[in-house]
């Protein structure tokens, strides 16, 4: 196989493992919770780049008034 730790079967022993610590509703859980953090992060980024957008049009109608 692979050279390195994060080989195929390692992730998965280490899935396994953590199923069995955390049980399957905290293990969801903290999916659940990682996928709204995505999205959140996601959106931020999104509206940090609508005031660019929406100034870049302003400069475009200045400059056809002009």
């Amino acid at each position: 196989m692979g050279e390195g730790l994060f080989q195929p079967l390692h992730i998965l022993l280490i899935v396994a493992i953590a199923l069995l610590v955390f049980g399957t509703s905290k293990f969801s859980a903290l999916g659940k919770g990682l996928g709204e953090g995505i999205r959140n992060f996601k959106s931020a980024m999104k509206e940090g780049e609508e005031p660019k957008k929406e100034e870049k049009l302003k400069e475009k109608e200045e400059e056809k008034k002009s």
